[in-house]
């Protein structure tokens, strides 16, 4: 039997990180779609519908291509054989400032604009992960989780703005920043979850592989821990709402 094999739909370098560190064997296969918000629509409802779409994109593609219609863009050592079961995994990122989200900046001089709107103030993240899972040349079943932390910015000057944008760190982050950057050191406090802040929940996309039919044993609390920073808010606030 060919065994089950998880496909990240996404580049991104941090969601590549918490799938290693959890010990989850993976290829990456980045989603190619619009990611424009719908008039009226808000933050979570906007990362939902692009992680379902990205999971949902990329394991139609793949069905796609196991049906000998094309070449497979995947990248690993194993590609997608016929009739395998294949987990999707789709993420997506927005951080949220009254009421409107920002995304990754086009440019610097975007990325200056956020974080000096962000500058001293609470914001929140918001991160979905969705996970489908396909065999038999059909999507059988997917499911989708929002994580949405409170972020607190320090009180950064212009200058560390300035000097911050200028090594092009902020271009692919949604809100222009990275809490894990020990040089700039954007946040102040958080409530919620780190890794969500970094565009991986690690205990949702756990649950989520589980429930569909794929547990692993990772101990996410030491990964997150490890890749954020900071504590995994499991430890540090076990009360909050899943």
């Amino acid at each position: 039997m060919i065994p089950p094999r998880v496909i990240l739909a996404s580049a991104s370098p941090r969601r590549k990180q918490f799938l290693q560190a959890l010990g989850i064997p993976f290829s990456v296969l980045p989603a190619d779609i619009e990611e424009a918000p719908a008039v009226g629509e808000s933050p979570p409802s906007l990362v939902e519908r692009l992680a379902a779409a990205k999971a949902q994109s990329v394991g139609e593609r793949l069905v796609w291509e196991e049906c000998g219609q094309g070449a497979s863009a995947v990248s690993g050592d194993n590609p997608p054989a016929s009739q395998s079961i294949q987990f999707v995994v789709g993420a997506d990122t927005v951080v949220a400032l009254d009421g409107e989200s920002f995304g990754k900046p086009h440019n610097a001089e975007e990325a200056i604009a956020m974080l000096q709107r962000l500058r001293g103030r609470c914001h929140q993240v918001h991160t979905a992960v969705a996970v489908a899972r396909f065999a038999g040349g059909s999507c059988q079943a997917a499911r989708c989780l929002v994580n949405s932390t409170i972020v607190t910015m320090r009180g950064y000057t212009d200058a560390e703005i300035a000097k911050f944008v200028s090594t092009g760190t902020p271009m692919d982050k949604a809100g222009a920043y990275a809490i894990q950057d020990k040089d700039f050191n954007p946040v102040e406090s958080l409530s919620g979850c780190p890794a969500g802040v970094m565009g991986m929940p690690a205990a949702d996309l756990l649950r989520l592989l589980a429930e569909l039919g794929l547990p692993f044993a990772g101990v996410w609390h030491h990964v997150c821990r490890a890749q954020t920073g900071f504590p995994c808010c499991l430890e540090t606030e076990p009360n909050l709402p899943r």
